[in-house]
C-alpha cells in the first residue's frame, strides 16, 4: 500500500457553462505570460524599449504552438494517419500534443520576422527571452500532470505520481515517476543557471540562448529515458532522446564558435532606445527644476552665495591689490573701493 505519492486531478476541464476552461491551456497560457514578463524586464535592462518582447512575441508565439504541434503529429502520426486514426484530432491542441523542439524551432522563425519588422538582430532578443522561455517550459509542463500523460516508469518512491486507469486510452491505473515533475524543476533549475551565466560572463549574441538549450536538452534527454509512453525508436533509443542529444552539440557547438568570432556582448540591442531612454530622463530632471531657475543660479543657491548676509569671496583687483571679505549691503564702501580704480569682483 502507497502511503504517500502525488495525486492526480480527478478532472483536466472545467466547464463555466457551455465554455471549457481546460487546465493544460490555462499552464500553457500562464507560462506564455510569464514568459513574454520576464523577457520584458531583461530587454529594459539591456537598453530595450518596454513592450518590443511583447510586441515580437505576438509573432513567436502563434508559430511556436503551430511548430509544436507540428512535430507531435509527424513523430507520434498513428493517432492521427495511422490505421483507425482520426486526423480532425491533430487539430485539438487542448487535448495535449506540443513538442518543445517544433514550438522553439518555428517560435524562433516567428521571432526573426518580429525582430525584422523592429530592425532587431534575433540573437539579441533570443538572449533576452532565454530563461522566461525555461520558465514557461517549467510552468506548462503542469499542463501533463492535468492530462494525466507523459509519466514514467512504475515506482513506488514517496513522491510517485497516482495515475487512474482508463480503458478508452490504454492508460493503466499506478504510481509512477513524475517526469512532468522532474522536468518542470529542471526548468527553474535551468533558468537560474542561464541568469547567472549571463550576470558572470556578461553572455551576448545569442549565447545566453544557447546555453538554456544546451542546459534544456541534457535533462531532457535523462528524463525523456524515463517515460513509457509509445514513441518511435532508432538504435535503441527514443526519438527525442537522439533530439536532445543532436540539439545539446548544436548548441554547445554555437557556444564556442559564438565567443571566438563575437565576443562580449552588444552595446545597442534596440536602435534609439538608448536616446528615447536619456531624452525621457532629461525632460525629467527639466521639469523638476524650479521655474525661471538656470544652472548657475540653483549653483549659486546650493552654495550659499548670493542671500543676504553671506560673505563673498572677492579675487585680486587689477591693480594687483589684495581685498578681503566684502559684506553684501555696504554700498558706500562698495563705491568707494570701485571708485579708487581697484574694481573687485565677486
Amino acid at each position: 500500500m502507497d502511503l504517500a505519492f502525488i495525486p492526480s486531478p480527478s478532472v483536466g476541464v472545467v466547464h463555466l457553462g457551455p465554455i471549457p476552461l481546460r487546465g493544460y491551456a490555462f499552464c500553457i497560457i500562464i507560462g506564455v505570460f510569464v514568459g513574454v514578463w520576464l523577457g520584458n524586464k531583461r530587454w529594459v535592462q539591456r537598453g530595450g524599449r518596454s513592450g518590443t518582447v511583447a510586441d515580437i512575441a505576438v509573432w513567436a508565439v502563434p508559430f511556436g504552438l503551430v511548430g509544436g504541434r507540428l512535430y507531435h503529429v509527424i513523430t507520434t502520426y498513428e493517432p492521427y494517419f495511422g490505421k483507425d486514426g482520426h486526423p480532425l484530432d491533430a487539430f485539438k491542441v487542448w487535448e495535449g500534443g506540443l513538442g518543445i523542439w517544433g514550438a522553439v524551432a518555428l517560435g524562433a522563425v516567428g521571432a526573426w520576422i518580429g525582430c525584422r519588422r523592429r530592425g532587431i538582430a534575433l540573437p539579441a532578443y533570443t538572449d533576452a527571452l532565454a530563461p522566461g522561455l525555461a520558465l514557461g517550459q517549467a510552468i506548462g509542463r503542469w499542463g501533463n500532470w492535468f492530462n494525466q500523460e507523459l509519466y514514467g516508469r512504475a515506482t513506488d518512491v514517496p513522491w510517485a505520481l497516482e495515475i487512474s486507469s482508463d480503458p478508452a486510452v490504454g492508460r493503466v491505473g499506478g504510481t509512477y515517476h513524475p517526469t512532468f515533475l522532474y522536468e518542470s524543476l529542471w526548468c527553474v533549475g535551468v533558468a537560474v543557471l542561464v541568469i547567472w551565466a549571463d550576470k558572470r560572463f556578461r553572455l551576448g549574441h545569442g549565447r545566453v540562448f544557447a546555453l538554456y538549450v544546451a542546459a534544456y536538452c541534457a535533462g531532457r534527454a535523462w528524463i525523456e529515458y524515463m517515460r513509457v509512453d509509445e514513441a518511435h525508436h532508432i538504435l535503441g533509443m527514443r526519438l527525442n532522446v537522439w533530439t536532445a542529444l543532436i540539439v545539446f552539440l548544436l548548441a554547445v557547438a554555437y557556444l564556442v564558435i559564438s565567443a571566438k568570432k563575437a565576443p562580449g556582448r552588444e552595446a545597442i540591442v534596440e536602435p534609439g532606445a538608448q536616446e528615447e531612454a536619456a531624452a525621457a530622463a532629461g525632460g525629467a530632471d527639466a521639469e523638476s527644476a524650479e521655474p525661471g531657475k538656470t544652472d548657475e543660479t540653483a549653483k549659486s543657491d546650493e552654495s550659499g552665495e548670493g542671500r543676504p548676509g553671506a560673505k563673498v569671496s572677492v579675487t585680486k583687483s587689477a591693480g594687483g591689490e589684495g581685498a578681503g571679505d566684502a559684506v553684501p549691503g555696504d554700498g558706500a564702501a562698495a563705491a568707494a573701493d570701485t571708485a579708487g580704480g581697484g574694481a573687485k569682483t565677486s
